[in-house]
């Protein structure tokens, strides 16, 4: 009895059960997704996965402005409701309001000015149509966005975890038909067709979240609700909006930089590629883990601030940290030990295996980092995650800007690390001295 007694204590705890769950399906689509690089890296080559890779900034751009901040909002105001007794679909409902609204002035600009975003922006034309193929996907990742974060906040992952997985397995499925279509039919395999494997999984997910919601009808205090979800994204839209801009600078930054070092464009391209495609897939393989415990502490900590559980909170922000930092170095080792292999036989590049091993420092940071910004969330500091996630960026920013023209790539992995080690000890920092705590 006592054995099955602290099975059901386990299984029970929400934040356990839902992250088990979104490890298991979040690790599912890592090794989906893994061998998908893979195949990607074998079909259109380094260059290709280069070009590919460009475009992303601008996709995460455009889910940071219509969806990211709204998720997060979402999930926190439906945690509270239900700890309230109050109707949480109310949050939903406005979500989806500001959400596809924001998400179809976004595709329409992305995809009436995506001749202008490669050439002047991206500074590579080849991206054009892969970005107006891209900007179709951006209404179905907001209304993906919008149901995660209303099941995420009441704790319950089920949909959000089928429905990622589904997205990759369509996102997959279609890519490799459309490679047998067009080998079949002696056509250039592009890496358009890995945007619209993109378009496909979005679809599956919006699709099949859309199926299993319960809508009712809890109009009751929608303009409030709008509000609220409004003033709360509202700083965290900003702050992912800033930093994916950084982010999406800092990516058009490395093959320029990488140029004025003097590789061709096409080399620069390719070390884009390997770096981006296939070393850093590789490293944040591990952070599913990680990634699947921070979508469930927002919730959790917002209904311990709300029921004032002070004790709650301390023990999950000291488990968090250890959790983490074990994860971490238990990552570095890995990867230290089984780079060169890695590179060899898997993406059968021996400089991604190079990349791999430099990167391999930063998994303890990278852990922490993301964890504790979702703690901060929960606590309702979601301009502190700005400023630190902006310290973090800068960095990087400076080390490309100033070192990579006289040092190469080099300059951009130890500013990674060193953006990485400052994020996560002004984290702790801050969560040390905070009064909520």
């Amino acid at each position: 009895m006592p054995r099955f007694s602290s099975l059901k204590k386990y299984t029970s705890h929400p934040i356990l059960l839902g992250t088990a769950l979104l490890t298991i399906t979040g690790l599912t689509s890592r090794v989906i997704g893994f061998f998908y690089r893979i195949f990607l890296s074998h079909t259109i080559g380094a260059q290709g996965m280069g070009i590919y890779q460009l475009i992303f900034p601008v996709f995460a751009l455009g889910i940071a402005f219509c969806g990211s901040g709204i998720q997060t909002a979402i999930s926190r105001y439906t945690a509270q409701a239900t700890g309230q007794s109050r109707c949480p679909q109310v949050y939903l409902y406005a979500g989806f309001l500001l959400s596809t609204g924001l998400s179809a002035i976004c595709a329409w600009s992305v995809y009436t000015g995506s001749d202008f975003i490669a050439a002047a922006i991206l500074d590579e034309p080849r991206c054009a149509p892969l970005l107006r193929i891209m900007a179709v996907s951006l209404p179905l990742a907001a209304i993906h966005c919008c149901i995660n974060g209303y099941y995420y906040g009441l704790q319950k992952t089920m949909v959000p975890s089928v429905s990622q997985l589904l997205e990759q397995i369509c996102r997959v499925a279609s890519v490799y038909l459309i490679y047998r279509i067009c080998t079949s039919q002696g056509r250039e395999v592009t890496a358009a067709m890995a945007v619209w494997g993109i378009v496909c999984g979005e679809l599956a997910g919006a699709l099949f979240s859309l199926t299993v919601v319960r809508f009712t009808r809890c109009t009751d205090h929608l303009a409030a609700a709008l509000r609220a979800v409004f003033t709360f994204s509202a700083p965290l839209t900003a702050n992912r909006v800033l930093v994916d801009f950084i982010n999406s600078l800092e990516a058009i930054l490395i093959p320029v930089c990488l140029k004025s070092y003097g590789y061709s464009n096409g080399d620069a391209l390719s070390i884009f590629g390997i770096l981006t495609g296939m070393a850093m897939p590789m490293i944040l393989f591990p952070s599913v883990l990680t990634n699947s415990i921070s979508v469930m502490l927002l919730p959790s900590i917002s209904q311990a601030k709300a029921q004032k559980k002070q004790d709650v909170i301390h023990r999950t922000i000291r488990r968090t940290i250890e959790s983490c930092l074990v994860l971490g170095f238990a990552s570095t080792i890995f990867f230290l030990l089984t780079y060169a292999l890695i590179g060899q036989y898997l993406f059968a590049n021996t400089l991604a295996g190079l990349y791999i091993r430099t990167l391999s420092f930063i998994c303890p940071f990278m852990f922490l980092s993301a964890t504790l910004g979702s703690i901060l969330h929960g606590l309702g500091h979601p301009a502190v995650t700005l400023f630190l996630n902006l310290g973090g960026c800068l960095v990087r920013i400076a080390c490309i800007w100033l070192f990579v023209p006289l040092y190469g790539i080099r300059a951009w992995l130890y500013g990674m690390l060193a953006s990485q080690v400052l994020v996560a000890l002004c984290a702790i920092l801050i969560l040390n001295r905070s009064r909520d705590i």
